[in-house]
């Protein structure tokens, strides 16, 4: 008698964590490659009817869930799940989990470089010297001590970002209409205190209906003139048009994003003209501790849910 077919998982990637791997046994993991499709999602649905997504890159859409009747969870290696159907997920009684907190010190600490780098103009310095300059006598950096840092967010990579302000001497301000007991040093403010108030504005927010563009030429109007912008949460939450614009006026010194409206960035996208606009391809959470953490996480997270939710037959 054969022995029973394993049931499919598939990763919506190249590769996985080895770690994450070996809680993987019992399953046919089924790779989707390194820059996978939506309608690659789908052919691999069909091909293989997973009972479980783990979402590294794409998209994974209704045809993709209806490609795959087996399928019980989608588990997000990672905390945004913005590019899962959540809804067309509910309706087909399929869970959708993320890895939540497991990354929050990687993207942290790439918001602070991102910070930091804008207010030391540390990439034009760093071209000055290679083009041979020495500009010593006319260059002034941003001091961040005793300004303010205004935080959208303040989840688990919030919190740290915030304690890594501190630790600065900033001022920190933060809105998030979810967040409990917040410890002392943030000062809980309404969202258009945000604006008005931060020399430096962070966002660290899942990207919703209600927020997207909430960084738009009405808001950039009112922040503090030659305030820094910082974003390793979602491009979507910022109106791309309006920040180039502000930014080329000299109301905003400058921007550090790791994430964009549009993913992978278009050659050409006027971003990368602009040298006060500081780009990293959204790798804020890819370190070798946070690629571990993020892939165990996704794998057991998906386990939970099939265990307490058998497979349909």
């Amino acid at each position: 008698m054969n022995a029973v077919a394993k049931p499919a998982l598939l990763v919506t990637a190249a590769d996985l964590a080895p770690e994450a791997l070996a809680l993987l046994d019992d399953f046919q993991v089924v790779f989707a490659g390194k820059t996978p499709s939506e309608d690659d999602i789908v052919a691999l649905c069909r091909q293989h009817n997973p009972v479980a997504i783990i979402v590294r890159y794409s998209k994974v859409g209704a045809p993709a869930m209806d490609a795959a009747p087996a399928l019980r969870v989608i588990s997000k290696h990672g905390s945004g799940t913005d590019t899962i159907d959540k809804v067309a997920a509910k309706a087909r009684g399929i869970e959708v989990v993320a890895a939540i907190g497991v990354n929050a010190a990687a993207v942290a600490e790439q918001a602070l470089a991102l910070l930091m780098a804008c207010a030391k103009s540390v990439v034009t310095l760093d071209a000055r010297m290679r083009g041979g300059h020495w500009d010593k006598a006319t260059h002034k950096s941003i001091e961040l001590d005793g300004k303010t840092l205004g935080l959208v967010g303040l989840g688990a990579i919030g919190m740290r970002m915030a304690a890594m302000g501190q630790s600065l001497g900033m001022r920190v301000i933060g809105y998030d209409p979810y967040a409990k007991n917040l410890p002392a040093y943030i000062e809980p403010v309404a969202l258009d205190a945000i604006w008005r108030e931060s020399h430096a504005v962070s966002f660290h927010c899942p990207l919703t209906d209600d927020n997207r563009g909430m960084l738009n030429a009405a808001t950039l109007a009112a922040c503090h003139p030659g305030v820094i912008v910082v974003n390793t949460a979602r491009g979507g939450l910022i109106d791309e048009d309006a920040l180039l614009a502000a930014v080329r006026s000299g109301h905003v010194h400058g921007a550090g994003l790791d994430s964009f409206a549009t993913e992978p960035m278009a050659a050409g996208h006027p971003f990368q003209q602009e040298a006060r606009i500081l780009l990293s391809p959204h790798i804020g959470g890819v370190t070798s501790a946070a690629y571990v953490n993020m892939g165990v996480a996704a794998a057991r997270n998906a386990l939970e849910v099939l265990a307490r939710q058998p497979t349909h037959a």
